[in-house]
């Protein structure tokens, strides 16, 4: 991928995220006051630090929303800055982080669940919300891992044929996993089957990615891919909050976590690739 060509996906990322952003704040307006008439629901999501913290905090759809206004947000200043700080600087792996980034503006779809119990529409469109958003939690977390194995030393032209085999992988897996369009958890998340196979491939995904850029301190003899593999632990850590957690405690420290994260692997790169 030419630096030009780069820069096009990177300002289709940008325009992609401001209207996520923009479609986010304007439901707020419409949804929030719905919040507060919406059924208690019994199905929490699953998951270690949900679990941990679920027992000390009650359900509250506010954080929630609070949660995806945060992570949108996020992806598009995310999306901005990784094109000015890169428009001139060439890094194979910067794409992928793109890719990580702009797939966690898609987590507005989760909205249509509120707006589904209001307008009573189709529940044809939840499933396919939920196929969509599926596909591109998988094709995040593995564009982080298609950016290890460039890290790690694997030629650029092959490297896209990884993440050509990913998207494929992602688009057969989120087609052969069945959604259950009537139930859904209080993080405005469709149920579905096979969830924990789900949870294995995130806990799969950090580990490889994170000894990618490990392996990547041997290849280039450059310690700094120490503190990306860091910074990527913090981005999926806070990601998993953010994403999968229903309560005021984890907002904050999701997001906090997330931007850390981004920061670290970034600037590493930056650092890495200026004078190359």
């Amino acid at each position: 991928m030419t630096l030009s060509s780069r820069n096009i996906f990177f300002k289709a990322g940008i325009a992609f995220c401001s209207v996520s952003t923009v479609s986010i704040l304007a439901a707020t307006y419409f949804i929030a006051p719905l919040y507060s008439s919406m059924e208690e629901n019994s199905r929490r999501p699953a998951g270690f630090f949900q679990v941990l913290v679920g027992h000390f905090f009650n359900p509250n759809y506010y954080a929630v929303h609070a949660s995806l206004v945060l992570i949108v947000l996020f992806s598009l200043a995310g999306i901005s800055l990784i094109h000015f700080f890169f428009e001139q600087t060439a890094a194979p792996e910067i794409p992928y982080i793109a890719m990580f980034t702009i797939s966690l503006s898609f987590e507005f779809i989760r909205l249509l669940i509120p707006l589904y119990l209001f307008f009573d529409f189709s529940s044809f469109y939840l499933l396919a919300a939920s196929r969509v958003l599926l596909f591109v939690r998988y094709m995040g977390i593995f564009s982080l891992f298609a950016a290890s194995v460039c890290a790690a030393g694997l030629e650029i032209q092959k490297a896209r044929y990884v993440i050509l085999v990913l998207f494929i992988a992602s688009l057969i897996a989120t087609l052969g996993i069945p959604i259950d369009t009537n139930n859904w958890d209080t993080s405005l998340t469709m149920l579905t089957g096979n969830s924990s196979v789900f949870r294995l491939i995130e806990v799969t995904a950090l580990l490889t990615t994170v000894a990618g850029f490990f392996i990547a301190i041997k290849v280039h003899g450059s310690k700094e891919y120490a503190f990306i593999g860091l910074g990527v632990f913090f981005s999926l850590i806070g990601r998993y909050l953010l994403l999968n957690t229903d309560n005021w405690a984890c907002p904050i420290p999701g997001i906090l976590l997330l931007s850390f994260g981004l920061w670290f692997i970034c600037s590493k790169l930056h650092k890495i690739n200026l004078w190359l």
